[in-house]
């Protein structure tokens, strides 16, 4: 990347910053960012290679949009910088998330075939458009030590444990009706989703 490409990637970052800012004060101290700005930073701190500065922005982030789930992409954007600074129990939890964004996405990553899976009502089959625009690969270099601890990751068995119980717990919901039961199986989903 020449000095050039990268000043215009900082000014980017600035200008979307600039604009949160302006639109939170035009709103009266709420930020109603309909056009998605709030998650374009990290794929250029990334590109950047400046992980420190992308963490900051995404402390940032959780603090300011504490409601917001985000979106498969941004997510695995979010697991890739926790992992490049060293946080690394905390990108296992935000890759357990990633996956149950879109359960297709690491498979985009690592190159795999894509096919349906009867998982639930919901699974992003749908997103599989959203991440035929997903342009991070296993086999980029700059990605590699990543890739291998992610591959390892999502193959572990606590991984597996975790999300084949999850999937098992989708699929029993779609017709379990309400009542003590449903009860359980929904408080086993959140136990799950914060090991």
């Amino acid at each position: 990347m020449t000095p050039k490409q990268e000043e215009r990637l900082k000014a980017k970052i600035a200008w979307i910053r600039k604009e949160l800012a302006a639109n939170k004060k035009r709103r009266g101290g709420v930020y109603d960012d309909s056009r998605g700005l709030r998650y374009i930073p990290p794929a250029l701190f990334i590109k950047l290679k400046e992980y420190k500065g992308g963490l900051r922005y995404l402390q940032w982030f959780d603090r300011t949009f504490s409601n917001d789930i985000g979106y498969p992409v941004f997510l695995f954007e979010w697991t890739f910088i926790l992992f490049k600074t060293g946080r690394i129990k905390d990108a296992e939890k935000k890759a357990l998330k990633t996956y149950f964004s879109n359960t297709y996405l690491f498979d985009k990553f690592f190159e795999k075939k894509i096919t349906k899976n009867e998982k639930w009502e919901g699974s992003n089959w749908d997103g599989v458009s959203l991440i035929n625009d997903f342009h991070y690969q296993h086999s980029d270099i700059e990605l590699s030590d990543f890739a291998i601890w992610l591959d390892t990751l999502i193959n572990s068995d606590k991984f597996q444990r975790i999300t084949h119980e999850l999937l098992d717990i989708r699929k029993k919901l779609l017709v379990e009706p309400v009542g003590e039961s449903r009860g359980r199986l929904i408080q086993r989903e959140s136990e799950l989703r914060n090991e």
